[in-house]
């Protein structure tokens, strides 16, 4: 069996305030042997402080890679891209690259350079194959009051502006219940994927903030199955993708049909919550880029005359609700985290090391390295 050690690095992503390990979690994992370093971080949400109180040692941000080689380092977010040093530590993280996103082999082949190992968070599942921890809900939820409150501003003829984190949900549904004017009584929205948990926030938020039941037209795979693009989609003032991207589907919604359209077109907002903005079968190709909290929003091109449409595209919806995510997240993720020292033998980390080594072997390859 392994030391029982874990480090949990910084996020060095702008406005990333969410963690893997709460002090909650912490305090658990402690108590059952674990040594927890945890680098200061003024941008977390939780203070260093917190972590200190249940015990952890507190190391200087962003010093991972001087790490002991035996332990392992948590985070979130996927390294900058402007890193490039190989990596020799067993990572957990959010890589973004086994489903060859925009940089992946170069992101993986770091490992390769390094003699390092990636748990991709994402992908650790359970023995009936469903993912461990996962931020779907919140992402969900804040998806959709980021498409209401951009609906809003476009409503009173402006762009919406940078957001805030919001201190939990029920202060998110108030801010946007005001931004609407009091409710959301009279919105027509979709939500597709809406039997997953990214689903069940966003039809949760519209729930909270007055949409009605009948106005709400929740999608999953049985209505998708026909394949698109869909007209329900520009029938309705906002739409939430929200599936998980395994495998290529027709386009829901085109930059051709938008145009078609015209100006009956009632569609206003689409917010990507899956993001999949450079998968190169998107099922949303009707943008580019990424957005981002100081810039929330994106115009679609819609053709001369024709009504507006912003898109949504954040691909960390979560730090705007970022204790209470972080709290559900960790507490899923204990679990398995009290198994990572027995990692060679326990089947959640040894499917994610087997996943790990198929997908490095193909950026290897990708990238003209030899094995």
């Amino acid at each position: 069996m392994s030391a029982k050690k874990l480090w949990l690095r910084c996020e060095k992503k702008q406005f990333e305030r969410r963690t893997a390990i709460t002090p909650t979690t912490a305090k658990k994992l402690i108590n059952a042997g674990f040594e927890l370093f945890v680098e200061r971080d003024d941008q977390r949400i939780f203070k260093d402080e917190e972590y200190e109180a249940v015990g952890c040692q507190l190391v200087e941000n962003n010093s991972w890679p001087s790490a002991p080689a035996d332990t392992p380092i948590i985070g979130l977010k996927e390294f900058p891209a402007s890193d490039d040093f190989p990596l020799s530590h067993a990572h957990m993280q959010f890589a973004h690259a086994y489903k060859q996103q925009a940089g992946w082999s170069k992101a993986l082949t770091r490992f390769y350079k390094g003699g390092g190992t990636l748990y991709d968070i994402e992908f650790l599942t359970d023995d009936q194959g469903r993912r461990v921890a996962a931020f779907g809900y919140h992402a969900g939820f804040a998806g959709a009051a980021v498409g209401a409150l951009a609906f809003a501003s476009e409503k009173g003829g402006s762009i919406l502006g940078e957001l805030a984190p919001y201190e939990d949900e029920k202060a998110m549904v108030e801010a946007v219940r005001k931004a609407l004017g009091g409710s959301g009584k009279g919105l027509r929205v979709i939500v597709i994927g809406a039997l997953g948990r990214c689903g069940r926030g966003a039809v949760d938020l519209f729930r909270g903030i007055g949409v009605d039941e009948d106005d709400i037209l929740k999608w999953d795979m049985a209505e998708t199955a026909k394949g698109g693009p869909f007209q329900e989609i520009l029938d309705a003032d906002i739409f939430v993708n929200c599936i998980y991207l395994s495998s290529p589907v027709p386009p829901f919604i085109t930059k051709e049909q938008i145009a078609a359209a015209g100006q009956g077109r009632r569609l206003r907002v689409a917010a990507d919550v899956s993001c999949d903005t450079t998968n190169p079968h998107n099922p949303l190709p009707i943008y580019s880029i990424n957005t981002t909290f100081a810039k929330p929003t994106v115009p679609v091109e819609v053709g001369e005359g024709n009504p507006p449409l912003a898109m949504v595209s954040i691909d960390q919806l979560p730090s705007l609700l970022p204790r209470d995510a972080s709290e559900q997240f960790s507490a899923n993720l204990l679990p398995s985290l009290l198994e990572l020292p027995n990692r060679k033998n326990a089947r959640v980390w040894v499917e994610a090391e087997n996943l790990f080594h198929a997908k490095l072997a193909e950026a290897v390859k990708a990238e003209g390295l030899s094995e």
